[in-house]
């Protein structure tokens, strides 16, 4: 871990939204969201390309704070990951 990474936060939320196409991965994070206490850090896994602007447009409309979003590789193939701090009932 780098210094400007956050640590992983052990009471989290996880979302696989891999294969899911707009807007379902935006809708899955709202829901997730709308379940948690502020502070929560959300992980969103995605496939589709859209989800990285809509993520963070998300986050902006929402007052949800963005960590970070890298793109990565399994075995499963390529996603994206977004990290989401939700700081208020969104």
């Amino acid at each position: 871990m780098t210094d400007d990474e956050e640590p992983a936060d052990p009471h989290g939320v996880d979302v696989d939204a891999r294969e899911l196409r707009c807007p379902l991965p935006i809708i899955r994070l709202a829901a997730a969201a709308r379940l948690v206490p502020p502070g929560t850090v959300v992980t969103v896994l995605s496939t589709d390309p859209a989800a990285e602007p809509d993520i963070a447009a998300w986050c902006r409309m929402r007052g949800a704070q963005l960590l970070g979003q890298d793109w990565t590789a399994d075995a499963t193939g390529q996603f994206l990951r977004s990290r989401v701090r939700v700081l208020s009932g969104s």
